[in-house]
């Protein structure tokens, strides 16, 4: 790695949890966007807003998240019950479920309120499942409701089954690429092209591997009978690479370059071969870093020299999403090879907040409010245009304001040359935006569409209701006429501005976890480098060191390391059993002495030994590694909860 890359790669490690307030000055400032071209970027965002209003109305999908967006209980109930219906293996719990997240919810309120009679009849059908399953109470009526229930169950089963899946299809271009690439012909005569995602999340074993492997590279040969020599026309493909190695995690860093990389490289070459876009889609925080290692490793390949199609996934919402940027430019700088990079908001947010309070870490990998997300991507979006010689920009957004503000800067004179980019939107999700921009601007829009069967949408199902069922988002407040569209297209920069703090207050760092009651336990990200060579130089002075806890006289006994049985860890005195009522006496001594301290001396010295082991993790960590074999996950576990305990 030459030095440019290796001190991006330093920089993009450092900032994995940098304060937000410095990310946003940086931003801000990286952004160079001034008051006249904010001024022209919300009035052409009103007008998207508008015209959309006018001239379209929303899809089955978007009327559904907005009349149950997850700001209502009858919104979480039904996200709950698609999150874990098709995947419940049982009729009895299928059932349990159904009426547990049926019945308690006022679906009454909702009637009449969508567009859609196809959504109002949803309604009127949950309000009615909601009445036949509840048997509570006494009486004739609850008794004739409990026969109801008994005679009705499979029918409801089915029926709510069967709406579980419909809403999936809403979701899911095809159950296979060919149904996929049928469907798709409709909006490609429009005008678009498309982005095939595979479904597939993280592979539990090495079968589930090559089961997604040989999936991508049928449907790789499936796109190519409709790909011609523009690859920009083209449609493409993305991949997740914890679909194709079941341990894809930094510790198995090295595993992962000599079994991952033939893999990806492989269906990299077999979409070369068919000039396609091959896009390598973004996951969690945690394997960002991993990820970069692969994808350096993959576009290397001297074989893919003289393909444009190789694509790389960035996320708007990570505090690093800059920095990758610049190491994307600068490796395809070093390569001769041009690159496409799909910007994204980002799909995991709430995983990666709760994922950083429960490991104890510093801070959070990603923004904490939706405005400083969006001033990130504009910010990206204008680092993508500079780089636009090397890189080729897909914009993937439904908000009206990033899009304004994409052709605002498109259409300035601050670039030598005008970029070529395109617009990206999801499968069911954002039609109408997009049409509209396509028919004013005749810019590139591709659909990114979901592919496979209902079995494997659970986990992408989940994150589209998490993105689009919340109230702030775009989808939703587009729909509601109530909401002027100045406030819809809001300047991100100006809410920015007029927040007192960068940090969302209700969002307690994972330091402050418990707040005033007690500092949660420190933590350590074993997925991150600068982590690990902390532990590593903290162990360092104990992995040769022998403890000893034996006396002069008594028997001992020797530890060994239990995965180098040749290594001496320690010596310990045997206690016998003639000694056990003497020690049980030094231990009610100890007792009573204890309890003559009052209750702040106490906690005084709980909260000292507490900080001690914090301070002298090395040797715990040593200690728990040598002596019981411990895993670093396990080690970092281990002391949390002796100090958690102790501050308890």
């Amino acid at each position: 790695m030459n030095k440019a890359l290796k001190d991006i790669r330093t920089i993009i490690r450092d900032y994995n949890l940098a304060d937000e307030t410095q990310c946003l000055d940086n931003l801000i400032a990286q952004s160079q966007l001034d008051e006249d071209i904010k001024r022209d970027i919300h009035l052409a965002a009103c007008q998207l807003v508008t015209n959309v209003r006018n001239n379209s109305i929303p899809t089955i999908m978007e009327g559904f998240l907005a009349e149950y967006g997850l700001s209502t209980q009858e919104g979480i109930s039904l996200m709950c019950l698609a999150e874990a219906l098709m995947r419940v293996p049982d009729i009895e719990t299928m059932d349990a479920l159904i009426a547990d997240k049926i019945v308690p919810s006022d679906w009454g309120k909702h009637l009449g309120n969508a567009s859609s009679s196809l959504i109002n009849a949803t309604t009127w059908g949950l309000m009615l499942t909601g009445r036949v399953l509840d048997d509570k109470g006494e009486g004739i009526g609850a008794t004739l409701r409990r026969m109801i229930k008994n005679l009705g169950e499979p029918v409801v089963r089915q029926a709510v089954s069967q709406a579980m899946r419909e809403m999936g299809r809403q979701f899911v271009l095809g159950r296979s690429i060919e149904e996929a690439m049928s469907r798709a012909k409709n909006n490609e005569q429009l005008g678009y092209s498309y982005s095939y995602d595979m479904l597939g999340e993280a592979a539990m074993t090495d079968k589930d591997a090559r089961r997604y492997h040989l999936f991508y590279s049928d449907a790789i040969t499936a796109i190519a009978a409709n790909c011609n020599n523009d690859i920009k026309e083209n449609p493409g493909i993305s991949v997740k690479l914890s679909a194709l190695y079941p341990r894809y995690e930094m510790g198995k860093r090295e595993a992962v370059l000599k079994e991952l990389v033939p893999r990806i490289r492989s269906l990299a070459m077999l979409a070369k071969s068919a000039n396609m876009g091959f896009n390598i889609d973004a996951e969690e925080a945690e394997r960002l870093d991993l990820s970069l290692d692969v994808i350096e490793a993959t576009l290397s390949e001297p074989a893919l020299a003289g393909w444009d199609g190789f694509g790389v996934v960035v996320q708007a919402y990570g505090k690093r999403a800059p920095f990758v940027i610049d190491y994307l430019y600068e490796l395809s700088k070093k390569l001769n090879r041009k690159i496409m990079v799909r910007l994204v908001k980002g799909a995991y947010w709430d995983s990666e907040i709760k994922r950083a309070q429960e490991l104890g870490i510093e801070n959070f990998p990603v923004f904490t409010r939706k405005e400083n997300t969006d001033v990130s991507y504009i910010a990206c979006a204008k680092k993508l245009l500079n780089y636009s010689d090397i890189i080729y920009p897909q914009f993937a957004t439904h908000n009206a304001h990033t899009v304004a503000s994409i052709l605002t800067m498109v259409e300035s004179d601050q670039f030598k040359l005008k970029p070529a980019f395109e617009f990206q939107r999801l499968h069911g999700m954002g039609e109408a935006l997009h049409d509209e921009v396509l028919k004013q601007h005749k810019t590139r829009c591709r659909i990114y569409a979901p592919v496979g069967a209902h079995r494997d949408l659970l986990a992408y199902l989940v994150r589209r209701l998490l993105e689009n069922g919340a109230n702030s988002s775009f989808v939703n407040q587009i729909i509601d006429t109530t909401i002027p569209a100045t406030e819809v297209a809001a300047d991100p920069f100006l809410k920015v501005m007029q927040n007192k703090v960068d940090q969302h207050p209700d969002i307690k760092k994972p330091g402050q976890l418990f707040g005033d009651t007690r500092v949660n336990s420190k933590g350590f990200d074993i997925t991150n480098s600068s982590d690990i060579e902390i532990i590593e130089e903290a162990i360092k002075p104990f992995n040769d060191h022998q403890w000893n806890f034996s006396k002069d006289g008594q028997r001992t006994l020797t530890i060994a390391n239990p995965y180098k049985p040749d290594e001496v860890v320690g010596n310990v005195s045997l206690t016998d059993l003639n000694e056990i009522d003497e020690k049980a006496e030094q231990a009610k001594f100890a007792y009573k002495e204890w309890s003559k301290f009052t209750a702040k001396k106490r906690r005084e010295i709980l909260l000292q030994v507490a900080d001690l082991y914090e301070e002298n993790f090395g040797e715990v960590f040593a200690a728990l590694c040598r002596e019981a074999g411990k895993t670093p996950m396990d080690c970092v576990a281990e002391l949390r909860e002796a100090v958690d305990f102790l501050r308890y």
